[in-house]
């Protein structure tokens, strides 16, 4: 049981709180409940009130307990402070010391640990102010649990939404038990690309969000992590235990692997990397001319880096996807056996809602000798919390 303080600003996904308090009081833990001014435009102080049974922190010159300095006492109180949802004015204003109402000051006094979670419009996410005001607030010890993809309030699609209540609480609690401390671990994500020539590529449509996932699960669980990115539609995280490597084409991601892969403990190949790669490229755009109607373009096969490395593991874990669209099993069963994995990852991508630029997947776990494990559908975070939990528990 903790003292959980659970700090709310002026978002539109200010409602869901009602829920994430229900949660954290359904696992045992005491909660309390700070606002700003602008939170109680969308829910009110009184809901939060009634079902803490404590009152809610609104003001630095409240006459409730007026024989306490309030924020000094919730401070204090707290083992656990949560700020949810984070505005880009609150995220600024604790980036750079300012406590100037209820919940700044609360958060400036509070020594407990600190996690935030922002949720804002995708373009002021990705405003460079708040890029450097998130890399100060984890450089000052707040940890950070990036928005997802999905529909925002404007009516359209992008990165900014706050994630589900369930995956701020697993997000929560899963960092307080540091199940992967002092491990190495080597992941990729995103898709790669193949020059065709200067102007052209063959490429795919991953967007790296189960990759990112992974990653932000694994630094959560105490690893050391590095990731190597290809092609992304979604942006980087910013955990302190996260290096990130940048690649563009297979050879360089097999490069990089490879490099990496002696001081690693696990291998999560995340990665959509392409199986075949132009046999040239040339060297200036190609062009369209009157008298052809065709361009053939041969191929050749890329390294094949899940199996060079398994081929080459000692006391390793390595774990790879397999992104099919028919014969799943089969396949992913060949694939687990031929590349030496010790866990294998399927997932029909042909599927309508799952897989590739999906918020969501829905996968069947392959391992040696045991049958497959078909997993329900769930969000690419709740995914990655539960393969990182199986993953601890083999490399353990």
């Amino acid at each position: 049981m903790a003292n959980v303080a659970i700090h709310v600003t002026g978002g539109i996904a200010t409602y869901k709180i009602v829920s994430l308090v229900r949660e954290f009081q359904k696992h045992g833990d005491v909660v309390r409940v700070a606002m700003t001014d602008a939170a109680e435009k969308f829910v009110t102080a009184t809901t939060f009130s009634a079902l803490t049974k404590y009152p809610t922190l609104t003001s630095l010159w409240s006459e409730e307990n007026a024989d306490k300095i309030a924020h000094i006492e919730l401070a204090d109180w707290t083992d656990l402070a949560v700020i949810a949802p984070a505005t880009a004015n609150v995220i600024g204003k604790l980036a750079n010391g300012i406590a100037d109402d209820a919940v700044t000051t609360t958060l400036t006094a509070t020594a407990a640990r600190k996690v935030i979670v922002p949720a804002m419009n995708n373009h002021m996410w990705s405003n460079p102010a708040v890029k450097r005001n998130i890399t100060q607030l984890i450089r000052d010890g707040y940890e950070v649990m990036p928005p997802v993809s999905g529909r925002l309030a404007e009516g359209y699609s992008g990165t900014g939404r706050m994630p589900e209540v369930n995956d701020i609480f697993a997000f929560v609690t899963q960092a307080t038990k540091p199940i992967l401390k002092d491990k190495k671990v080597l992941i990729s994500a995103g898709g790669t690309r193949e020059q065709i020539d200067p102007v052209r590529f063959i490429g795919n449509r991953s967007s790296g969000k189960m990759g990112i996932a992974l990653a932000n699960e694994a630094a959560n669980a105490g690893a050391e992590v590095t990731l190597v990115v290809g092609q992304i539609t979604v942006l980087l995280p910013t955990h302190p235990q996260i290096k990130i490597i940048h690649i563009e084409s297979t050879n360089d991601l097999f490069k990089t692997i490879s490099n990496e892969f002696t001081q690693t403990d696990i291998l999560i190949m995340a990665a959509a990397v392409a199986d075949f790669e132009p046999e040239t490229v040339a060297t200036q755009k190609i062009k369209k001319s009157a008298d052809n109607d065709e361009f053939l373009l041969k191929l050749k096969k890329t390294p094949d880096i899940l199996k060079t490395v398994g081929a080459t593991k000692k006391d390793q874990l390595v774990v790879g996807f397999a992104a099919e669209t028919q014969g799943l099993l089969a396949n992913a069963q060949k694939k687990l056996i031929k590349k030496n994995a010790d866990l294998i990852i399927a997932n029909n991508v042909a599927t309508p809602g799952i897989g590739f630029a999906s918020d969501d997947n829905q996968v069947t776990l392959l391992e040696r000798d045991q049958d497959p494990k078909q997993l329900p559908k769930m969000t690419k975070n709740e995914l990655a919390a539960h393969l990182i939990k199986l993953i601890a528990t083999k490399i353990n």
